[in-house]
């Protein structure tokens, strides 16, 4: 009997894979238990539309991210960091603190997990590019100006 796979299963295959078992297999254990369905034409239509669909999504997803990586690829964001003698830095400019510059100033939210930072953050005056990830085939480079307070 063929099945199409709704879940994962061990030794069988990945979800949305369509596998030959057993008649007995599918009818005690892969259809009761909702592993899988019964590749009938009508589920086959159904796993080819759902697979369209999750596509365009991703897709939709991909551009989306590109256009946010290129419109902040000409911002700058301003951060302040408290100065000693002679332009020592008292402290680093840490990803929350990028992240909630960048809202305030180019109204964009950024989520501090995607930066990508030197250890311990920022701490030297003057502008830096911080690497920002978007989607895992979309980076982006935001300009970070660190001023002194």
């Amino acid at each position: 009997m063929k099945v199409i796979l709704l879940q994962d299963v061990k030794s069988l295959g990945k979800k949305g894979d369509i596998v030959e078992v057993s008649d007995g297999y599918a009818r005690n254990m892969i259809l009761p238990k909702k592993l899988g369905v019964e590749a009938t034409g009508k589920n086959m239509n159904d796993l080819k539309l759902k697979n369209q669909h999750a596509e365009k999504v991703a897709q939709e997803n991909l551009e989306a991210a590109q256009a946010l990586a290129k419109e902040i690829g000409v911002k700058e964001v301003t951060v302040t960091l408290k100065t000693g003698e002679g332009g020592k830095t008292f402290g680093s400019v840490s990803a929350k603190e990028i992240a909630a510059a960048a809202k305030e100033q180019i109204q964009i939210e950024l989520d501090k997990k995607k930066m990508q930072l030197p250890d311990g953050g920022l701490k030297t005056l003057g502008v830096h590019e911080v690497t920002v990830k978007f989607h895992p085939k979309v980076t982006g480079k935001l300009k970070v100006k660190v001023a002194e307070e």
